[in-house]
């Protein structure tokens, strides 16, 4: 977890934004029998991170005995430096309910939910588990989807190729993103096992991201982050056209414009707009005149 913060720190400063959140693990990360303690140690951790740093905390989910006195004492005493707290196996609008609840008593009424969605029930309530005011973001939890069939999907639907193939697991990701676009939340794609191949990481960052909907993506390496940043963030040329046409909408007040002979109205520039406020999230290098609508 120190080493991961102290990796944020030095990639902040490189790309002049924070570029990746750090969510610190309650749920596999604390050992049986030492919950209290390692809710205390993430806790110590999210108040000692940087002014800039971007903090969340898995805790245990809400039926584990653990789950309220997680809440109690990280959110109770470091909501103010986390960017949201991660509930994972959410089967239902009234886990995300319980959570609510739990944060509240613990004083953190601001403090945004990012869910885990790992089961196909999940899956089949995630419209309705999106649409909840309170959840910022879904995740896709691969691993424990895949084992939620009883052997029905093969191991190989884990894999860097066999998610993106094996039907009910791309029907899975397809549900998430799809609720979480329809109800203006964040899709976070699942995690790539296969953290030494570099190739295999870049393919799916790339898929997830182009094919899928997904605008986020988790990382289990250090070297996982990287890859997922190029593939999550636009391209150069992406970039240059962006900035053409909302700098030239801009001057026409908005009215449609012709530009390199394709017609553009607001429409469009709402996407092209998301596409520089993408690029700016993910550090990316911006022109001055599109720089200006970034600062403070």
């Amino acid at each position: 977890m120190r080493k991961s913060l102290q990796l944020q720190a030095e990639m902040t400063q490189e790309f002049g934004t924070c570029v990746f959140d750090v969510t610190l693990d309650c749920e596999d990360g604390a050992p049986v029998g030492g919950e209290a303690e390692h809710a205390a140690l993430v806790t110590e951790l999210a108040l000692a991170a940087a002014p800039q740093a971007r903090v969340a905390v898995r805790v245990h989910p809400v039926d584990h005995p653990s789950f309220e006195a997680d809440i109690a004492t990280i959110a109770g005493k470091a909501a103010n430096r986390l960017t949201h707290i991660m509930v994972p196996k959410v089967e239902s609008v009234a886990d995300v309910v319980r959570a609510e609840q739990a944060l509240n008593q613990a004083g953190a009424t601001d403090l945004p939910l990012h869910v885990l969605i790992e089961s196909p029930a999940a899956v089949h309530r995630a419209f309705d588990i999106a649409a909840h005011a309170r959840v910022q973001s879904l995740s896709f939890g691969l691993m424990d989807f895949v084992s939620a069939h009883g052997g029905a999907i093969p191991a190989g639907g884990m894999s860097s190729a066999g998610q993106f193939t094996h039907p009910l697991v791309v029907r899975a990701k397809l549900e998430i993103a799809s609720a979480c676009h329809a109800h203006g939340k964040v899709p976070s794609h699942c995690v790539v096992t296969e953290f030494n191949d570099t190739q295999a990481m870049r393919a799916a960052a790339e898929r997830a991201a182009h094919e899928l909907g997904y605008t986020r993506m988790w990382s289990i390496h250090p070297a996982q982050i990287r890859p997922i940043l190029e593939a999550m963030s636009p391209k150069a040329a992406d970039i240059e056209v962006a900035s053409e046409i909302v700098l030239a909408a801009q001057a026409a007040d908005w009215a449609p414009i012709s530009h390199r002979g394709q017609l553009h109205d607001r429409a469009s520039y709402r996407f092209f707009w998301q596409v520089l406020e993408r690029a700016h999230r993910t550090g990316r290098h911006l022109p001055a005149e599109i720089q200006r609508f970034f600062q403070d």
